[in-house]
């Protein structure tokens, strides 16, 4: 079986939980999901779901950055929104953060997310 790294950044919020950010394997990087906590200061940011959307795809690009990946590497994302309502404003951040890069995405409705946020995001990239 292939070596599992498991990697950690000070640039996205540590993990709350008994997980790791990301585990690399074979090449392929697979994130936990990231919600909107800064990392400095371990809050939830202020802010509507295209604020928050665009913090988790700074933590996400944080994330895949120390694992040798990048935005641009991404192939699959699982979007998790408190409420559908909330997809036009989560959209259009994530099409202009993706810059053209269209990775496949699944898109779901989840009550009850950590913290009452509005938008968690994970994903699986290939590293560069």
């Amino acid at each position: 079986m292939s070596e599992l790294e498991s990697v950690q950044t000070d640039r996205a919020p540590k993990a709350i939980g008994p997980y790791s950010q990301a585990i690399v394997v074979d090449g392929w990087v697979y994130c936990s999901g990231q919600i909107p906590l800064d990392p400095a200061t371990g809050q939830v940011v202020v802010g509507d779901v295209a604020a928050q959307t665009e913090r988790v795809l700074t933590n996400l690009a944080a994330v895949l950055e120390a694992a040798g990946a990048s935005l641009a590497t991404v192939v699959k994302t699982t979007v998790f929104l408190a409420d559908m309502a909330d997809f036009p404003a989560m959209n259009e951040v994530y099409e202009r953060r993706f810059s053209g890069h269209r990775p496949a995405r699944s898109t779901v409705a989840a009550a009850g997310l950590p913290r009452s946020v509005r938008v968690e995001i994970d994903c699986v990239a290939r590293r560069a």
